[in-house]
């Protein structure tokens, strides 16, 4: 599918498609005979586990290395000292991430206290 239909698909901007594209987070598989990019159901899965890491503070560089540890992981006949290494620093992605999801839930926490606040002000 064409990159107009693939940014629909997993809700980020065409914008953001091609930035991935040019810092090479994800690149789509191919391109058409007219040089219009398209993206696989396995382009669209990589983009729907991208998404959610900006929003959560991580950085461009942060992400391609996340990716990085994950193709280790997902691939086959890789050296076991590098899967070893990928696991270990997968578990270091999994604090950070676990430790922003708690500082998220106290950030709504005060977001829902406020809301009550002005209800009970505006009652």
């Amino acid at each position: 599918m064409q990159i107009g239909e693939a940014a629909e698909r997993v809700g980020l901007s065409i914008r953001t498609l091609r930035h991935y594209e040019e810092v090479g987070i994800v690149r789509p598989s191919a391109r058409s005979d007219g040089g219009f990019r398209l993206y696989t159901a396995d382009d669209l899965a990589r983009l729907a586990l991208v998404k959610p890491m900006k929003p959560l503070g991580f950085t461009l560089e942060q992400m391609r290395e996340l990716l990085s540890l994950l193709d280790v992981l997902d691939g086959t006949g890789a050296d076991p000292a590098a899967v070893a290494d990928a696991r270990e620093r997968l578990a270091a992605y999994r604090e950070i991430v676990a430790t922003r999801v708690r500082a998220l839930r106290a950030q709504l926490g005060v977001a829902e206290e406020f809301a009550r606040s002005l209800e009970r002000h505006s009652s």
